[in-house]
């Protein structure tokens, strides 16, 4: 009598395969198959998802199964597929982990594609999984040559943004007027109250608002709502763009303004966002010692700024200054230059739209780090990976990290030296003839105030031996 061993069930379905059995039919085959095979299979055991094969880490069902397959306590002998392009349609992957499932005794049987032992055996099954990956690149560029086509004929597809709808046919989108409300208000908190987005998003959660996938709003997508030319009547697809015939309600000098405003006030990548400051000075005061951030620090009714690493023991001299009179003097510097008293400033060149690109592109690839930084761990945690190699991985994504924030960093340094320039000066007064007056308005947040505030102002420098402060006016 045959040994019985345990078994698992991968079932997986892809919605661009039309020709494949359904999750259902998979698994009555699968288990028929282990019933005449002396396969013992668990209801826990039996692993199914609706995802695209081509990466294994977009797949949590199948990091589930091999997490579960290499235990030590062995509780699968054997998974079954239906077919080999189930378990994976990228060769590399497949081999990598077949090979790992073989180092815990595990094997991979696909019940339609029976393989006869030996190296025989082991070649065809590399030219299946061959075949299925070709089938799968194939299969990808005949949709995207699809969707080209369609965008070339200003079709609409893809998923709507959030405040529209798909109607199908290629046919324009159509306002929801439930959710394009969430955008207007969104549009109307940055460009009419000067609120920056991780304030906006914050705002949006405690009003019950949420995004188009029913998740709650964070900083990215309102930044991404802001930047969305669709708002605007632009459609791009893919390096695709044409002017589309849906209902718009933002218009493009808006729109534009926004942009140039957002350009303007683009922070350095490690800076705080000011919606996360206790002040609107916070971030902003400099120790003249050692050039590092003052801290607001005190409680009550008194409040003040401390150099942090004078706090850490980290050298002498106290630079501490209250919140009180930091404020005045902010206020008392701006009314004697608006009196007539000399100041320095620099000017600060704006990205053009290709150089603003290339940022975004390298902070979403930032933000792709932090993806990569919680699968590892996730990888780890359920056994995928051992302790070697979650360090490597870490080492290597800490490596990719530092490399994308100096080029972030080298990327947003575009300021000039001081420009003599009439009309760069009669500006920049207008500007902070317009902060000074939000500054002494009581009623005004402080995250208005500290936002305004940074998109004159980059640093100020306090010397308490001297007792004064220096700013560091630019303008863009």
């Amino acid at each position: 009598m045959a040994k019985l061993r345990n078994g698992a069930l991968y079932i997986r379905v892809s919605t661009a395969d039309q020709t494949e059995l359904s999750p259902d039919a998979q698994q009555r085959l699968l288990l028929d198959y282990a019933k005449k095979n002396g396969i013992i299979i668990s209801k826990d055991f039996i692993f199914e998802e609706s995802v695209s094969g081509r990466h294994a880490d977009k797949r949590p069902k199948f990091q589930e199964m091999i997490g579960i397959a290499k235990q030590e306590s062995h509780p699968i002998d054997v998974i079954l597929v239906w077919k080999y392009s189930r378990f994976a349609r990228n060769q590399e992957e497949s081999i990598v982990y077949k090979s790992l499932l073989k180092k815990s005794d595990v094997d991979v049987i696909s019940i339609s594609e029976p393989l006869i032992d030996g190296p025989f055996g082991t070649l065809i099954e590399r030219i299946i999984e061959w075949m299925d990956e070709y089938y799968s690149i194939r299969l990808s560029g005949e949709v995207i040559r699809g969707m080209k086509e369609k965008a070339l004929k200003h079709g609409y597809q893809s998923t709507p943004c959030l405040g529209y709808d798909a109607v199908g046919g290629g046919r324009p989108f159509v306002i929801n007027e439930n959710e394009y409300r969430i955008v207007q208000y969104i549009m109307d908190q940055y460009d009419l109250y000067d609120q920056d987005e991780t304030a906006i998003a914050r705002k949006c959660n405690d009003l019950g608002f949420r995004s188009k996938r029913g998740n709650m709003i964070e900083q990215r997508n309102v930044n991404l709502i802001l930047k969305n030319p669709f708002y605007a009547g632009t459609v791009i697809w893919n390096g695709i763009s044409f002017e589309g015939s849906h209902e718009t309600r933002l218009s493009k000098e808006r729109f534009e303004k926004r942009l140039a405003l957002m350009r303007a006030r683009k922070r350095p990548a490690k800076a705080r966002n000011v919606s996360a400051c206790k002040h609107w000075l916070s971030g902003l005061l400099k120790c003249s010692v050692c050039g590092s951030t003052l801290a607001l620090a005190g409680s009550g009714s008194y409040k003040y700024f401390q150099c942090w690493k004078y706090s850490k023991g980290f050298h002498k001299g106290s630079q501490s200054l209250s919140a009180a009179k930091a404020e005045a003097a902010v206020c008392d510097y701006f009314d004697r230059i608006l009196a007539g008293a000399d100041f320095s400033y620099t000017v600060r060149n704006l990205p053009d739209q290709k150089e603003s690109d290339e940022l975004d592109l390298l902070r979403q690839e930032l933000d792709q780090i932090a993806v990569k930084e919680t699968r590892v761990k996730l990888a780890y945690e359920n056994g995928i990976d051992t302790l070697e190699e979650y360090k490597e991985n870490r080492r290597r994504l800490k490596e990719s990290r530092e490399e994308l924030l100096e080029k972030i960093d080298t990327a947003t340094a575009a300021t000039q030296p001081e420009d003599s320039d009439s009309h760069a000066r009669e500006t920049l007064l207008k500007e902070i003839q317009s902060v000074s007056e939000i500054l002494k308005d009581p009623t005004e947040s402080y995250e208005r105030k500290g936002l305004l505030l940074r998109s004159i102002v980059d640093g100020i420098t306090y010397d308490k031996e001297k007792n004064r402060l220096y700013f560091n006016f630019f303008i863009s």
